[in-house]
């Protein structure tokens, strides 16, 4: 008897996870993720790095920007750091001791280590398992933007239709007025903005007025 699948999404540039979680038995979907690696649920992120990335972006302070997008976006932000460490690696133990301290009580993210790709798929795959089959949490492939004003928030869900930007969002609530006098727009009002193509016109109006197929999700 076939066990239920989990899905997990993973970003394009992880290259040779896909064939890891479908040998695990996973519902993969590779997508361009705007934040994190992999996506277990609507509510937990992965964030893999390999030992010599982990040390390069704490000396850069890469990793440093990237943990406050990934807490504004997800309850359960996770680290794994995938493979040995070397004896002449860039941080002395000392500062990775002070780095994982901060990842941890800084942004109150969780640290794993794994061995190699493999590991990482395995311990993907089976958080993946928990939040869909155990929690049954739903998945959400897009990012949800930490906003701090009302139109800021109108803007990340004009933002959300295709081919929109943060400048085309803000001339579309500027033209129309209103999320709700947009979403009630033809594709001919919408090739009145500036900048906006009928490739463009054609795909905002599909999304908004078009059915919702369960099927297609």
């Amino acid at each position: 008897m076939d066990l239920p699948k989990a899905k997990v999404v993973i970003d394009k540039r992880e290259r040779g996870f896909a064939s890891l979680f479908s040998g695990l038995g996973a519902d993969v979907e590779e997508k361009m993720l705007e934040v994190g690696d992999f996506l277990c649920s609507d509510r937990t992120v992965i964030e893999r790095k390999t030992r010599d990335d982990f040390e390069s972006s704490v000396l850069d302070g890469r990793l440093f920007s990237q943990l406050p997008n990934l807490c504004s976006n997800f309850e359960n932000v996770i680290i794994i750091v995938e493979g040995e460490r070397k004896e002449d690696g860039s941080l002395s133990r000392a500062a990775l001791m002070g780095a994982y301290a901060t990842v941890m009580t800084d942004f109150h993210a969780s640290l794993f280590f794994t061995r190699n790709e493999k590991s990482t798929a395995e311990l993907v795959y089976a958080i993946a398992r928990h939040e869909q089959l155990g929690k049954k949490r739903e998945m959400r492939i897009f990012a949800k933007r930490k906003t701090h004003t009302l139109a800021q928030t109108q803007r990340s869900i004009a933002e959300m239709l295709p081919m929109v930007g943060p400048s085309m969002a803000k001339k579309l609530l500027m033209h129309f007025g209103s999320l709700e006098m947009l979403f009630r727009a033809s594709e001919q009002e919408f090739l009145q903005i500036e900048g906006m193509g009928e490739k463009k016109a054609k795909a905002i109006y599909r999304t908004i007025r078009e059915a919702y197929n369960p099927e297609d999700d």
